[in-house]
């Protein structure tokens, strides 16, 4: 894929906005093995190369397991994920599939049975956060590596 514009240096007000976001991210309070699999699932759904390099590399140094990352795209069939990450995962996939599914009242009861109300909240803006980061990856054909 050939690259596009630089979009971080065509629009810095906007990378210091999206910047901005992952540090009030990171005082949430949310597991940071959590949120490295948010933003891997939701950049395996959406294709970008770029994010899934980058969140991988991030996991496997602060020593996520192989098995896991492995096995990330298909965590419905494992029992390498806990009770609170499936939680998590349905809830990337139906936020990062808006369109196709909605937000089905089931998905965020199951949430709320491992989320306090404001970890709920934090989660979306996590997953809200990584898609957006995925379309100016995808977007602008950012390259992995």
């Amino acid at each position: 894929m050939q690259h596009r514009i630089d979009w971080s240096k065509q629009a810095p007000d906007a990378y210091k906005a999206m910047a901005a976001l992952e540090q009030a991210l990171t005082r949430t309070g949310l597991e940071h093995d959590l949120l490295e699999l948010v933003r891997l699932r939701a950049s395996q759904i959406n294709g970008c190369a770029y994010c899934l390099n980058l969140h991988a590399n991030d996991a496997r140094k602060a020593g996520e397991r192989e098995a896991r990352l492995q096995t990330l795209c298909v965590w419905r069939e494992t029992t390498y994920f806990t009770g609170r990450e499936r939680a998590a995962l349905a809830w990337v996939e139906t936020l990062t599939r808006l369109a196709d599914c909605g937000a089905p009242q089931g998905e965020y009861e199951a949430l709320l049975e491992h989320f306090e109300p404001a970890e709920v909240v934090n989660l979306t803006l996590a997953i809200a956060t990584i898609n957006a980061w995925n379309r100016f990856g995808v977007g602008f054909a950012m390259v992995a590596g």
